[in-house]
């Protein structure tokens, strides 16, 4: 019988053509936080079961651009950027599960299948979309220079419309990112059954945290945040109600595994006969 390898799919008979390399994989790059304070219902509702809101600040949440290069343990992607260079847009709110507090991703867009494909294995909601952050520069014109005053725009667009506008201006250094999200993260992994009967073949709980965590230089400022209307996202149910803080910071992170919390099993299901063509 034909064995085949590979971390994801496709699996193929070297495992060259798999979408992902196995971890660890690293991370560094530039992220802007935008802390707000939204209906603490709209991020309830995003919160199945067994989880719940947070004891403190439960409507917290923060949208980060995050402007990454990434590679595997081998770092060829890094002489082939294309395979190495990213952008995404995610939202994360805070919530509790069993008495312990995680941070947890709502809504996320990347412009990159291969990083889209290897969150949905950590259980973030990856979608495809188009982000953009202004990138800081340190000679010409082109660019805003890390210092106050230094002002920044990012955006955020999927299925050719836009979502999310934000502009950010630099007050000052920082010592810190913000604090939502600043916990190990909670995800669902979640893959609906072949058969489409409602019922799931893959339902875990899992939670996940980096390690080799650096961070450069970091700022915090004043920011501006608007969402935009689509008829298949649900953004303006989290809608800002009040602006709390804006990070700017320089960060790298490692990847290696999560762990499982909770899994539902699937009944075992009797073999049948393929149906025919």
């Amino acid at each position: 019988m034909t064995e085949v390898h590979g971390f994801m799919f496709p699996r193929s008979a070297t495992g060259a053509a798999s979408l992902v390399p196995a971890p660890p994989w690293h991370y560094s790059g530039a992220m802007l936080t935008l802390e707000y304070r939204a209906d603490p219902a709209a991020v309830a509702e995003l919160l199945p079961a067994p989880l719940e809101p947070a004891d403190q600040d439960p409507g917290a949440v923060a949208v980060v651009w995050a402007d990454w290069q990434s590679c595997s343990e081998s770092g060829g992607e890094l002489l082939d950027p294309v395979r190495s260079q990213y952008m995404e847009v995610f939202l994360v709110a805070r919530c509790k599960y069993q008495g312990r507090h995680f941070s947890r991703c709502l809504y996320i867009w990347v412009d990159r299948d291969y990083a889209m494909v290897r969150g949905h294995h950590q259980g973030y909601p990856k979608k495809q979309g188009s982000a953009f952050l202004t990138r800081p520069v340190t000679v010409g014109k082109a660019g805003p220079r890390l210092e106050t005053g230094g002002r920044f725009g990012a955006t955020l667009a999927a299925y050719d419309r836009r979502l999310i506008e934000a502009t950010f201006t630099i007050t000052g250094p920082s010592d810190d990112a913000g604090f939502v999200n600043a916990l190990p993260m909670i995800h669902n992994r979640w893959m609906p059954a072949i058969e489409s009967d409602g019922s799931d073949s893959l339902d875990e709980l899992v939670t996940m945290q980096g390690y080799d965590g650096e961070v450069g230089r970091s700022f915090k400022g004043d920011f501006e945040l608007s969402f935009m209307s689509s008829p298949v996202e649900e953004l303006e149910r989290l809608a800002p109600q009040e602006f709390i803080a804006g990070y700017w910071r320089e960060v790298g992170v490692s990847w290696r595994q999560g762990t499982t919390l909770q899994r539902v099993v699937a009944p075992e299901i009797p073999e049948r006969d393929a149906p025919n063509a």
